[in-house]
Order: C-alpha cells, then structure tokens, then sequence
C-alpha cells in the first residue's frame, strides 16, 4: 500500500501550528457574566447547586462587576432576587426594586466600562413563579403581561440598563419594550431579544439561584425543545419588531438551532451556557471525570463556532483569564 500523499496532520504537529490555523476563537469580549442579587444580603451567599457562583448583595456585586470589567469581558446580566414577592411582580417594575436598584448600583460603578444589561421578565417577582400575569382560570395572560413588560422597561432603562432583555416569551414582547422605550426617551437602549428559549430541563439550578416559586411549568409559553421552523419563526418576528440582538437558550443542546438562527438573521446573535450546563461541568470536574478547564473552553468554543457572536456564561471571567493564558 502507498503511504498517503496528503497529509492533514502537518497541521496539527505543534500548539504552535494549532493555533495558527485554528478557524474558531473566542474572545473575553463576546462573554456575558449573568449575575444574581438577593435583597437584604449583607455578604454573598454561595449557590449550593452552581459551585463557585454567587447570590451577591449589592455591596459584593459592585466589587464583582468591578472585576468583570478588569478581565476584559463584554458585558454583565443582572437579575433581582427580591425578599418579597407578589401575585402582579410589582417588584420588577418598583424603581426602589432590588433588580432597578442593583442596575443603578452597577452602572455608577462601571459606567461604560462594560456593557450592562437586565432580565426583562416577571418570573422572580411573583408569587406564583410564572413569566407573567394570570387570568382567572390560572392561565398567563399574554396581552396584560406586555402592559407589566413596557413599565419594566422603562424602568430599567431609568435606572440607567444599556440593554434589556425580555425573556418572558410572550407573542409581541419584543415591539411593546421597543415603543415604550422610544416613548418614554430612551431610544439608545438595545434590546437583546430571548428569541429562541426552550421549556427546558437543564434550568433545575438557576431555580435555585433566583428563589423560584414556580408552580407547574412553562411550556404554554416556552418553546418545544423538539421544533426548529417555530423557533426561526420567533426569530423572524423578534427582528421585526426591532430586535437589536437574539439569542438562543440553552446552547449546548441547541447548536443546531443556533447555526439555523446565525444564517437567518443579520443582527448580533447570542446564546445563553445555562445554569444545568454549567452544574453538569462543574459536577464531572470534582468527580475527576473530566478536565474542567480544557471543558470549559471546548464548550464556548463549540457555541462559537456554532455562530454565537456573544456567549452569556458563569464561567465568563475565569475563561476570560484562561483565553489570555492560551493566547
């Protein structure tokens, strides 16, 4: 037999080579940091089932949002955890409210350091853990969910928020927050647009994180995780209602959707490393199963290359440091 003439491994015989014509690379500036604060804490409290992450007060959250800025990634997610809650998530929309005031806590200390952005979504100020309000027969009312999002807001962008990003997969979510914005003066705020979000079973820990109390599920609201079509659809109107960003969430079971998504669109596309594909990492590497920062990596890269122009991560500023290392 004659030994082959072509041969690909040439190019892969050194780190040197490699990362010559290496196609996909992630850079700390296309990393989001989501990050959590709980009202009333007087010092950061550990996330039992996200080992490493935090529920901040808004003292420690200063000093974390500092240091974000000092790794070099994108921007920072802000969500609230309120003490209280009620059937409307008046908290959302209180300007006194946790999340409006860690927006303005954060954007004094950072200013333009970085970009800041909000979760636009009822989900962790009611009492009954839904994305929004309830009719009478227990059902989430699409339409007077959109009143509560266009006052959330405008609330947020009056705390200071440079983008917001409605989650709450209501039909029209995405023109109400646009006109409201524009309404209300605060045309220079971005909305990134949770376009694609799956009724997923990978979102156990972030429960954990914001205190839910869900009662049943999402999926009258959430996509399901078996269709594609209907999620290039949600897309297709987010963007026509003045999307400036989409995103897909989760990203590691839905990289198929992601690269669907990348070559629809011509806007900013991000996705969303969640917290259930955050604690399986996290939970393999201290069994020893697996090498967590060569993981860690090989997972954003795959969103990368994938078409995920921005990545919202927990591991945002530790792969920032470990992406200066490598390069």
């Amino acid at each position: 037999m004659p030994y082959p003439e072509i041969r690909p491994r040439r190019l892969r015989r050194s780190p040197a080579v490699r990362r010559l014509v290496e196609e996909t690379r992630v850079a700390p500036a296309e990393l989001v940091l989501p990050m959590f604060v709980k009202e009333g804490l007087t010092e950061p409290r550990p996330i039992a089932a996200m080992p490493g992450v935090m529920q901040h007060s808004r003292e420690s959250l200063r000093k974390a949002a500092a240091e974000a800025v000092q790794a070099g990634i994108g921007g920072i997610m802000l969500f609230g955890v309120p003490t209280g809650k009620d059937e409307t998530g008046s908290g959302g929309i209180d300007p006194d409210g946790i999340l409006n005031v860690a927006i303005r806590d954060v954007v004094s200390e950072v200013g333009d350091g970085t970009v800041v952005m909000s979760d636009l979504c009822l989900d962790e100020f009611t009492s009954h853990g839904h994305c929004g309000l309830l009719a009478p027969d227990g059902s989430v009312d699409n339409d007077a969910t959109l009143d509560a999002y266009a006052e959330m807001a405008v609330a947020q962008a009056e705390a200071g928020v440079h983008v917001v990003g409605p989650s709450g997969m209501m039909d029209g979510q995405v023109g109400v927050v646009r006109r409201a914005l524009d309404a209300a003066g605060h045309a220079e705020v971005s909305i990134l647009a949770y376009a694609v979000k799956y009724a997923s079973g990978f979102y156990g820990p972030f429960r954990e994180a914001v205190e839910s109390s869900l009662e049943g599920d999402r999926r009258t609201y959430q996509q399901d995780p078996a269709n594609l079509r209907e999620s290039l659809r949600e897309v297709e109107l987010d963007v026509a209602e003045g999307a400036d960003m989409v995103m897909v969430k989760p990203a590691l079971p839905y990289l198929d959707v992601l690269a669907a998504v990348r070559a629809a669109v011509d806007v900013p596309v991000a996705a969303y490393q969640i917290s259930g594909e955050y604690a399986m990492v996290e939970a393999a590497a201290a069994n020893g199963w697996v090498d967590r920062e060569r993981v860690i990596l090989e997972t954003l890269t795959s969103i990368r290359r994938a078409g995920a122009g921005i990545i919202l991560s927990y591991w945002a500023v530790e792969a920032a440091h470990l992406l200066r290392q490598r390069y």
